[in-house]
């Protein structure tokens, strides 16, 4: 099964990163979408594939050269990046919501609200918060004494398998691990749920059938990518916990670490007329 395997995985890989990559040059290239939605969108994209990029290649090579070995700087850097990325994910689906907030709650305001320099700083804010919910992690684990030969029942260091290594201090490693998990994921879906809270009270009171769905359209896609997100992220930590079973844990890894970045392009090139006219533009001009 080993080929075929390598070859999924890696179409998959492909798949993402050119995905993504047309999405950050169709924003990028075309002043039709110089808009505040489509900025959060492309560094979206770039958190995307930043995420698959820190567990798909290793797997990869260990696939293609019947390894499963890996050093402990490279699993310390592996989890790093991997609750960087992750956190992005989370923090960017957070100022896209906002962003959907303003536009149809207060669509008079929307140019002054989401102003370029507001935008800039949402991004900054979403890799600080980000990078303060890596080290937390590195935090944890450096506290380890060094060891070898450790079996992590996953294609992946997941943080929350590495943390369990730890025989010292588990109260207290618990304590912060919970505590990461309140603040980068309490909050970010409190606000993801007022926002669509307000979006929604605000859609009913349009009169119009057709102004009802028009505004609702809007929100679609990254309806659709939250739901995907937090559905399978919510799918592994659950299930980990309420299942002891391996295979079941790193089924639902590989469909949060895989499955769910590759769906985003997609999302958001069918259900979005814009990406689809830009990228038909930015095709006609290379061709």
């Amino acid at each position: 099964m080993q080929p075929v395997l390598f070859g999924l995985f890696l179409s998959m890989y492909l798949v993402v990163v050119l995905g993504n990559l047309l999405i950050i040059l169709a924003v990028n290239s075309d002043s039709h979408l110089l808009t505040p939605m489509y900025f959060f969108l492309s560094n979206l994209s770039l958190a995307d594939t930043g995420f698959i990029s820190t567990t798909v290649p290793k797997m990869l090579i260990n696939i293609q050269t019947h390894s499963r070995v890996i050093s402990y700087v490279g699993c310390l850097t592996q989890m790093s990046l991997f609750s960087i990325f992750g956190c992005m994910d989370d923090m960017l689906l957070t100022a896209m919501a906002y962003d959907r907030y303003v536009a149809i709650c207060h669509p008079l305001q929307y140019a002054v609200i989401m102003n370029p320099r507001l935008c800039g700083f949402l991004v900054y804010v979403c890799f600080l918060v980000s990078l303060l919910d890596s080290q937390l992690h590195n935090l944890i684990a450096l506290q380890f004494i060094y060891f070898r030969n450790v079996e992590i029942a996953n294609f992946f260091c997941d943080p929350s398998q590495l943390l369990d290594l730890s025989c010292t201090n588990t109260l207290t490693n618990k304590i912060v691990m919970y505590f990461t998990g309140a603040i980068f994921g309490f909050f970010p879906v409190s606000g993801i749920l007022f926002s669509y809270y307000k979006i929604v009270f605000s859609i009913l009171n349009i009169p119009s059938s057709g102004g009802m769905y028009k505004a609702f359209s809007t929100c679609g896609s990254h309806l659709s990518v939250v739901c995907l997100f937090y559905g399978t992220g919510l799918a592994v930590y659950l299930g980990s916990a309420v299942s002891s079973s391996p295979k079941k844990g790193m089924v639902a890894s590989v469909m949060y670490n895989v499955v769910t970045p590759m769906m985003n392009p997609f999302i958001y090139s069918m259900r979005n007329r814009d990406i689809k006219s830009a990228l038909w533009r930015l095709h006609s001009r290379m061709v």
